[in-house]
């Protein structure tokens, strides 16, 4: 099973596609599914949910919710989270009331990183996303690997696309035949985090993604 777990739709600020284009987007891109992770917000999960069922695609309840010290991706989510600004262990704790996942995103790049020693979250922690395709630098991301690693952590990879063609140039890949057990191999870190790097412009996306390309 092949899921895109970090995907921006137009209910991101900084975002514009609809989500119908990218669940086709994605489906051409030989996903099975994608994770809705629309900062700050879960405006767009009752019509993913939805269009996931008419195009037989599944669907990722998440959120990426801006902390004090960086970016943290909620996954398998029944609500929305408002941490905005909070510390990252409020957030945390309130994504493991719901019984989601803790992912921290592009963990080392630079701009967007996680400004504080993940190792002080390794209680908490369920994975590092080890591949982030519309990042153009490789190294962070060979940088993520190896913490993952070194620290037992669960891995996963997405395009962060916000617009819909960047979506499914990275993905986490899972043997498993269900989303339950989709998550549940991100939990027991038999997940791969694998893709290739988005065309250039897609770093661009969140200035132009208001245009319709």
């Amino acid at each position: 099973m092949k899921i895109d777990l970090h995907c921006h739709t137009k209910h991101s600020y900084d975002a514009g596609s609809d989500i119908e284009k990218i669940i086709i987007q994605g489906k051409k891109m030989g996903l099975d599914g994608i994770a809705i992770t629309d900062h700050e917000n879960t405006n767009g999960w009752e019509e993913a949910i939805s269009l996931g069922k008419k195009h037989n695609f599944l669907i990722v309840l998440g959120q990426e919710i801006k902390t004090t010290k960086g970016d943290i991706l909620g996954l398998f989510l029944n609500k929305q989270i408002d941490g905005y600004k909070k510390d990252p262990k409020i957030v945390m704790e309130e994504i493991k009331k719901q019984n989601g996942l803790v992912i921290i995103p592009h963990p080392f790049h630079n701009g967007e990183g996680f400004r504080d020693k993940l190792e002080n979250y390794l209680d908490i922690i369920d994975a590092i996303e080890v591949f982030n395709a519309r990042k153009p630098l490789s190294s962070p991301d060979k940088k993520a690997l190896q913490f993952a690693k070194d620290y037992n952590l669960g891995m996963t990879a997405g395009s962060d696309s916000h617009h819909h063609k960047g979506v499914g140039y990275a993905y986490t890949e899972a043997d498993v035949t269900t989303i339950e057990d989709f998550k549940n191999a991100i939990i027991n870190k038999k997940t791969r985090g694998l893709g290739k790097k988005a065309p250039i412009y897609q770093i661009f996306t969140p200035f132009l993604s208001k245009m319709k390309l």
